[in-house]
């Protein structure tokens, strides 16, 4: 199942950086190990703002909420999540 998840960070500006600066290490850590697995199949930043659109890849709804559970900076952040089916112009074969 495709989703698109657009994540929008909020650090707090009096939060402590050196625990800010560990936070951000372990959420790179953790993407890159979900993008390596095919699960999070995209990533695009929103220009000016700390945010991004995603694109993920799961079994299911729970799968999704568990993966977006287990990102370092989730309670930092603000999500929207629009779930995704194939268009059927899609020329591409690994749009499911």
């Amino acid at each position: 199942m495709l989703f698109m998840v657009e994540m929008d960070v909020n650090i707090p500006l009096d939060f402590d950086a050196e625990e800010a600066g560990k936070i951000k290490a372990a959420e790179k850590a953790y993407f890159q190990k979900l993008q390596q697995a095919g699960t999070w199949r995209h990533i695009w930043r929103k220009v000016g703002l700390y945010s991004n659109v995603s694109i993920f890849d799961v079994e299911s709804n729970a799968a999704l909420h568990d993966t977006l559970m287990g990102l370092p900076l989730y309670p930092f952040m603000t999500m929207k999540v629009t779930p995704l089916c194939r268009h059927p112009s899609s020329i591409h074969d690994d749009d499911r």
